[in-house]
């Protein structure tokens, strides 16, 4: 992706379900729930570069005896932090030199647990404090009571939730949705384990054998399910409680991704797939996916299985998920995205009239590959067929002819090459902008100046200022006649509120193309017609809210906001045309068949918030307020 966004988090949890000593044995690893967590992460780094975290807890710890233990980061190599302190306690000890014994071998080293949580943390807006970052903790002296939480999600209704938890009589230390889960989730274990102390205590049990009988018998789908019963978002939650029960929670439309592996010696859960299959070896056929509304538990014996806790929405997983925003690693998602890139094609050869001898074809590194390698079996294709019609139609007959008129390849180069050393980390606008122009280079000497047009596939294009302060001046510099930039994916129209982060209205290129198409046609009524109607939409029930802001978009074809896009990314000083081609939503959907949330391109929200988010977005742009709008 040229234009760069924040998006979705990463987690990792893994219950180990054999001794600490069973794998010292085995795989002569004494931390090898640690050394496979750093694994998980790494492998999920691409989730969240902001900052990570870890917890562990330790079984069946003596009273009195250490059993959580947390660290967070948000320095630059955040994973790296938190793991090299924990594996530098074990460099002078040589496996056979360890104590044999498990209690001893906990209590000596630090996170050395059977129950990891790990997380990789976006921080989509706000701070990237140290201790805003996951997991998050609230302590209690029972364990039944202690709770974790680290979550790849975003809630539209934290401001109801907040007023929830204070009619409950509580006081938060913050209002933001990472502590409203926490604490909504924690009110509700504390209300579970207090039931089923009256029960017990009912039948005069003394009170130190009742805490064992509230860890066997809490019931997580009560919990769970009153917890999760108001939220509005996309979610997957994953929390452990003190005594050693886990769990992870998916929401209703399936929005955010989630999968585990388990056999008799381990459980596992991430956010990506392949993360699973390169960490611990196993077929992608022995991994599963945590079903929409349902969440995964694993209890305290090891004991795991999936329960309902919402009732399942249609599913609305997202596709940015598999446009961009997942590793390409994972077998469908590799398909999808070389499926996406030879739907494009026909947009393209109209676009070229089929010329391919004065066409060069190339993309935007690095995500754009997968997607472009499909676009090139397609574009070989038709050449193919292109140049046996024309033989044919030309009364050639001669085999040898035909045999060497097809060994000749559609041209294929590597024009655009991103310097990954180049940070664009300075802030003021006009040395930042410098920097971003020089973020690509160019191979120079491929393109015959004013002859050759250029086709580069890029994977979106969400705001468009890579492509107007970089990309396309950086290509003009080769001169072709023509620049033909293409998106794998449609154009991004609405915010998201769900983890990734596009909020403001004025960030799409796509909605400031329709402005400047209201102007040309002297429609700019219209936008405070609709600025009226989404202020009285947004007072109405949110089951009932619409998304207004789909009017703004109605009296334009889906070209025309193309060819708009091309006129405003097009930089002043640059000779070449230049021409936008988008994926159309329908292309978009018959490639990723399972993976149907469409949101931020059609504006059909899986859940009522997103709705309210949309109206609240196209307020704040046409209020002049530059923030968030949920």
């Amino acid at each position: 992706m040229s234009d760069f966004i924040k998006h979705e988090c990463g987690i990792a949890l893994i219950r180990l379900r054999k001794p600490i000593s069973y794998y010292k044995e085995k795989y002569g690893d004494v931390h090898y729930g640690l050394t496979k967590m750093y694994l998980l992460m790494e492998k999920q780094h691409n989730r969240g570069q902001d900052g990570a975290g870890l917890a562990t807890i330790k079984l069946d710890m003596a009273p009195g005896k250490k059993y959580i233990d947390r660290n967070r980061s948000t320095k630059a190599q955040a994973i790296k932090n938190i793991f090299d302190p924990i594996f530098a306690q074990f460099a002078s000890f040589k496996n056979k030199d360890l104590p044999k014994d498990d209690h001893i071998l906990k209590d000596k080293f630090d996170f050395l647990g059977e129950l990891l949580l790990g997380h990789l943390r976006y921080a989509t807006h706000g701070s990237n404090k140290e201790g805003l970052a996951h997991p998050r903790l609230r302590a209690n002296n029972w364990m039944t009571r202690t709770l974790l939480v680290a979550g790849n999600f975003n809630l539209t209704n934290v401001d109801e939730l907040f007023e929830n938890l204070t009619d409950l009589g509580q006081y938060p230390r913050e209002m933001s949705d990472t502590m409203t889960v926490l604490e909504k989730i924690g009110h509700f274990l504390d209300t579970e384990n207090q039931k089923l102390f009256k029960k017990y205590k009912a039948q005069h049990i003394p009170n130190k054998d009742i805490t064992p009988l509230i860890a066997e018998h809490l019931d997580y789908k009560n919990i769970l399910a009153n917890s999760a019963e108001d939220f509005d978002g996309g979610y997957v939650m994953a929390g452990m409680v003190g005594h050693g029960d886990a769990f992870v929670m998916r929401d209703p439309s399936g929005i955010r991704p989630a999968f585990y592996y388990y056999d008799d010696e381990v459980v596992v859960v991430a956010s990506e797939r392949p993360a699973i299959q390169t960490s611990f070896d196993v077929h992608r056929s022995k991994i599963y996916e945590i079903q929409p509304g349902h969440a995964l538990v694993i209890k305290k014996d090891g004991s795991v299985g999936e329960i309902l806790c919402h009732k399942p929405a249609p599913r609305k997983s997202c596709s940015f998920e598999r446009i961009y925003f997942s590793r390409g690693g994972d077998f469908e998602i590799y398909q999808e995205r070389k499926t996406l890139g030879k739907l494009v094609v026909p947009q393209i050869l109209d676009a070229i009239a089929h010329d391919f001898d004065n066409t060069i074809f190339s993309y935007i590194p690095n995500t754009a590959e997968i997607a472009f390698l499909g676009m090139i079996e397609e574009v070989q294709s038709n050449l193919m067929k292109k140049r046996v019609d024309d033989f044919f139609q030309n009364g050639a007959s001669d085999p040898e002819e035909l045999k060497k008129i097809l060994s000749i390849p559609p041209r294929i180069e590597k024009i655009a090459h991103k310097d990954v050393k180049l940070r664009t980390f300075i802030t003021e606008d006009a040395s930042r902008n410098d920097m971003v122009s020089h973020v690509y280079d160019v191979s120079y000497g491929l393109v015959r100046n004013t002859i050759d047009t250029i086709v580069v596939l890029d994977d979106s294009i969400v705001r468009g200022t890579t492509l107007q302060n970089s990309i396309l001046t950086m290509l003009d510099r080769l001169q072709p006649k023509r620049i033909i930039v293409v998106s794998s994916a449609p154009q991004i129209r609405y915010p998201d509120c769900y983890g990734i982060d596009m909020s403001k209205m004025g960030s799409f290129v796509a909605f400031l193309a329709a402005i400047e198409l209201l102007k040309e046609q002297k429609m700019l009524g219209r936008l405070e017609e609709i600025y009226a109607a989404c202020k009285q939409e947004n007072l109405k029930p949110i089951a009932e809210i619409r998304n207004l802001v789909k009017d703004v978009y109605a009296p334009f074809s889906y070209e025309e906001i193309s060819d708009k896009i091309a006129e405003i990314v097009k930089p002043k000083n640059i000779f070449s045309d230049v021409k936008i081609i988008y994926q159309t939503v329908e292309n978009l959907h018959q490639a990723c068949p399972n993976h149907t949330g469409d949101w931020y391109f059609t504006g059909d929200y899986p859940t009522q918030g997103g709705n309210k988010v949309a109206n609240t977005a196209f307020i704040n742009y046409m209020e002049g307020k530059n923030i968030r709008a949920y």
